[in-house]
Formats: structure tokens, sequence, C-alpha cells
């Protein structure tokens, strides 16, 4: 029978809907919405007061053409007091427009962060790490730049023509029409691009997800790229996915350099400006105009091409952030574990019983359990053991919920973990994994994760629990040295016995060891050895083990194969009946009597 990877995405245990995904920038802005009101509001004023401004100038030149010798006193005034007003209300509009874009970064940023939380493990791997991070950084920041700087600027670009056209249907109808057939024609043709262009923008950000995802894994493989070749291959990935993104910037700007071209050219204020120019001289020709009239049309027609421009730049930007709140959507959409209201149920001692588990890790897919069913007895040992892949690392994994069975229940306390809190069977279980993780902060600060509260002689006595307070003091700033990134400045067997400090100071009463002395050496072994000894001292222990010799002295052993219990017993018992676990560890004892033959490497 195939058995799924362990890292697989599970089967949901219940069907769930996903709500709709909406690609509105606007419903995601609810949090911050009177601020963008606000801002949309100052916004709009300043543009009127802009086009007021443009009024003012032309009052302003029809006084001195009416009378040269005499200074317009009123209309410079009115142009002042237009021209600071709408300039402090732009820096207004852009600084409230800012702080809404902060505080709407940060609560998506936190959102996001703690739905992936909630989320089962399997899917939040699933998903991907570069996705992941596109959504959380790249997104929010698309979505930060709309809210600062295109809501202000699209208010602008909105009321500023509006105004400009209402001023110049007051002065000339036909200038108006005019002056609005330009832009008119622009936009018509720069909808043809937009209508084309979709597939490709969805393409576009395909592409440029494949190219993060890439950078992501290439990066944090680089000890194995370095190991196993010079880099060309590993890096094939990438340079792949960078020719994709490449052809699809070249498809995409081959199908609307001309129309693009065009519309912008039509855009621009001196096609407004000519045809302004023309009709005004044949109708001033034919006396059906006036010459201060003339003069001013053209000043608000320029304000009319000017303030159009930046809608080019806007829909670029309104697209990109209506793309990235379909993302952020789609993640949030993503179902969490159930969480039951609070109290929940509440553990009445420190067992661990299966109860017929049954769990796939794909709908329909092979599967991980298959009847499980074992009681691990408070404050003893229960050991798995078992052929890689035969569900030993899957049952570890279901004590802590990272995952729902798909049928059957897992007890803890004799409480079943779906009714439990998060928080409750949190404060029963540590774990201890065989790929150990330390965050890019001080030894200290890794220690402490899970209890942010303890201090430092609580530190320093699970670090000496764990046989690693002498190399942390060795170390230049001893506690307060940094770990580096993923722990790169320590070695495995030093990570190791940081991560035991820290289930030593969590003091839970329920540890889950799964495969914790995998790849020490001799050396950093028997630290290990003294540092679990004192971690499972008390405790419920269940032991995922590959070195049977580990497993010997536990107060009973389970054995796994292709996601069934086939046996369970002690040591002794278990090597008298000659079945599964007999045969692994004649084949274990095997392997330990192995040695490379002289001269033949």
């Amino acid at each position: 029978m195939s058995q799924a990877p362990e890292s697989a995405v599970p089967a949901a245990s219940a069907a769930s809907e996903q709500p709709p995904a909406t690609d509105s920038p606007w419903r995601i802005m609810a949090p911050v919405r009177v601020r963008v009101g606000l801002a949309v509001a100052l916004a709009c004023a300043s543009a009127v007061l802009g086009v007021g401004a443009l009024a003012c100038l032309a009052l302003a030149l029809r006084a001195l053409l009416l009378a040269p010798g005499q200074w317009p006193w009123a209309p410079m005034l009115a142009l002042a007091l237009c021209t600071v007003a709408a300039f402090v209300l732009r820096l207004l509009a852009f600084d409230v427009s800012h702080h809404a874009a902060f505080r709407l970064e940060v609560l998506l940023r936190t959102r996001l962060a703690a739905h992936m939380a909630r989320l089962p493990l399997g899917r939040a791997q699933a998903l991907g790490a570069g996705p992941v991070a596109k959504v959380i950084h790249d997104d929010v920041q698309a979505l930060h730049v709309f809210v600062a700087d295109s809501t202000p600027l699209l208010a602008r670009a909105c009321a500023a023509p509006l105004a400009a056209l209402a001023a110049l249907l007051w002065l000339d109808w036909r200038l108006a029409l005019a002056a609005l057939a330009v832009p008119a024609l622009g936009f018509a043709l720069m909808a043809l691009v937009v209508g084309g262009s979709r597939e490709v923008s969805a393409r576009y950000n395909a592409a440029r997800e494949q190219v993060a995802e890439a950078i992501v894994e290439f990066v944090q493989a680089m000890p194995v790229v370095r190991t196993f070749d010079t880099g060309s291959a590993s890096f094939g990935r990438y340079q792949a996915a960078l020719a994709a993104y490449r052809q699809v910037l070249r498809d995409w700007y081959a199908s609307v350099r001309f129309v693009a071209r065009f519309s912008i050219a039509i855009l621009s204020m001196l096609p407004t400006l000519a045809v302004l120019l023309g009709l005004g001289a044949w109708l001033l020709a034919g006396g059906k105009l006036t010459f201060d009239v003339w003069v001013a049309a053209l000043l608000l027609g320029a304000g009319l091409a000017e303030s159009l421009m930046p809608l080019m730049s806007l829909h670029h930007l309104i697209e990109k952030a209506k793309l990235s709140v379909g993302r952020i959507q789609r993640l949030l959409a993503e179902p969490p574990l159930p969480e039951v209201a609070a109290p929940g149920a509440q553990p009445q001692d420190t067992s661990v019983v299966f109860d017929n588990v049954h769990f796939s890790y794909e709908a329909g897919g092979a599967p991980a359990l298959q009847g499980v069913s074992f009681t691990a007895p408070a404050g003893r040992v229960t050991a798995l053991v078992g052929p890689s892949g035969a569900g030993k690392s899957t049952v570890a994994r279901l004590i802590p919920r990272f995952w729902d069975v798909s049928a059957g229940r897992v007890l803890v306390g004799g409480a079943n973990v779906r009714e439990m809190r998060a928080d409750t069977l949190m404060q029963q279980v540590a774990f201890v994994f065989q790929d150990t993780f330390l965050f890019a902060g001080s030894i200290a600060d890794n220690i402490r994760l899970g209890c942010p509260e303890a201090s430092m002689d609580a530190v320093m006595a699970a670090a000496r629990a764990a046989q690693a307070h002498d190399f942390i003091m060795a170390l230049p700033q001893g506690y307060d040295s940094p770990a580096g990134e993923r722990g790169v400045q320590l070695s495995g067997g030093q990570r190791q016995r940081i991560t035991i400090a820290r289930a030593i100071l969590q003091g839970r009463p329920i540890l889950v060891l799964d495969e914790a002395t995998a790849f020490a050496d001799p050396e950093n072994e028997a630290a290990l050895v003294q540092a679990l000894a004192a971690l499972m001292r008390g405790k419920t222990v269940l032991l995922v083990a590959h070195r049977l010799a580990t497993v010997q002295d536990a107060d009973q052993i389970l054995v796994f194969d292709q996601g069934r219990l086939l046996e369970q017993g002690r040591h002794a018992a278990l090597l008298a009946r000659g079945g599964r676990y007999a045969r692994l560890w004649h084949s274990w004892e095997q392997a330990q009597g192995w040695r490379l033959p002289g001269g033949q490497v």
C-alpha cells in the first residue's frame, strides 16, 4: 500500500464552505473607511479649489484685457487663496490616507498571521512559503500603496475634471464638448488595452509567485545546493521561473504597446489644447466667441487634460490592488481548525488514548492511519516504532491536533482534543521535533518561546537540565548571543538541546519526542540522552524512534506498519513473540554490525 508523505495536505474532517473572495479594495478597507473617506473629501476639495484657481486666473486675465491700466486685485487675491488652500488640503489628504494605510497594513498582517496559526499544519505547509510570503508582504504592501497614494490621487483625478468640465459648460458648451471628446477617445482606446490584458495580467502574477517561491526554495536549500552540485542544476528552477516571467512581460508589451502609446498621447495636454485652439479660433473668427472666454477655456481645458493623466497609472495600481485583495481574501477563506467555545473540555489526567482513529492526508487518498487504538498511560513511556512511512509521526502530530482525524477520537486526559480549546491542549503537550527550528533572536528568547514571562534564573536552570548551559556560556554574549536565522550559528546538537531546554521550561505534562536524537553524533547524543532524561522525568512520554536501542526500557512499545498498529508490548515480550518487532530488531542489529569493507573504496 502506498503511504502518503507526512507533510501532505490532510483531508478535511468536515465539509466546510469557504466564504466567497471579493476583489474589491473598498470592502477590505472597512477598518479605516472613515479615514479614507476623509482623505477623499479633502482631496476632492483640493481639486475643486485647484480648478477654482484656474478660473480666478481667467478672470484676472479678462480684467486686464478689459481694463489694461487697472490691477485686478480681487481675482488675484482669490487666486492666491485658492492656490494655498488647495495645496494645504492636498497635504492633509495624503497625511490622513497614509495614516489609514499604515493602520490597515498592521491590521491585515496581524490578521493574516493569526489566521495562518489557526490553519491545519498540513494545509499551511501545502500553501507554500513563497505564495504566503507574497500575500503577507507584497499584497498587503500593494494595498498600502493603494490606500496611501492611489485613493487621494483617484479622488483628485475624478473631481478636478468634473469641476473643470462644469466650468467649461458654463463658459461655452461647444468648447466643453470638444474638450471632453479628446479624453473620451483616449479612454476608449485604453479600455481596449485593459480588456485584452486581463489574461496576461493573471499570468504575470502567477509568474511572479513562481519566481518568489523559487527564490525562497533556493535560499533555504543552500546547504544541499553547495553539497550536491555547483549551483547549475539547483538554480535551473529559478532560471526557468525568470524565463517564464520575462516571456509574460514580452507578450504583454507586444499586445498593448501600439494602442497604449496612442492612448497615452491622446490623453496628454497637447491634443486637448490643439482642439480648443482650432475650434476657438474658428468660433472667434466667426464672431461667435469672445477672446476672454477663449483664453479661459484654454486654461480650464489644460487643467482638465492635466488632471486626467494620473488615471493612466492609477488604473494599473487599482487592478494590482484588486488582485492583491483577491489573494488576501482567498488566504483568509482557508478554513481553520474548528475551535470550541470556552471553557471547553478539561483533561482529568495525562493519559493519551487513540480510539479507532482513521486519518488520510488527501481526500480519497491512501489512508495514513487505519483503525488505530491504544492507550498511553499517564506518567509512562510509550515508544512508537516501525519503518519509514508507517504512521508514527502522524500519530505524534494528531495528539496536539495539528490535524483533525478523519474518524475516531484522540483523547488527552479523557477529553476529546476536538472538544478542548487550543490553549488548554497546548498547556498539556510539549514537542521536541527531529527538525529543530530556532528564531533569529537571542538564545534566551528562543528558550523562553512559549513562556515569555520566565525569569533568567528559570531559563538558565532549564538550560542546565538540557546540558546546554556550558556551550551557551562559551558563546561571545552568553544567553544574549544571537542564534542566527534558523539557528545557523549553532550545531545540530546544540540546537536540539536548546529545543529541549525550551520544553523543560514549559513544564507540560505530556511530551512527544519525534526522532529527537536521529542526527546526533556520539558526543552530542550522550548530552542529548542526559537532557532527555531530565525532560522525561515524571511525564507521559510518546517516543517516536528509528534507533531501537532507545526504546528497550519503554513501558510499552507500539509497532506500526502501513498505518496499522500491528503489535504492542514490552521489548522482551515482543522479541519472544517473533513478529514484526522481532524482525525489525534483528535487522537493526545487523545494521549495527555493518562495517565499510577495507580496500574496496
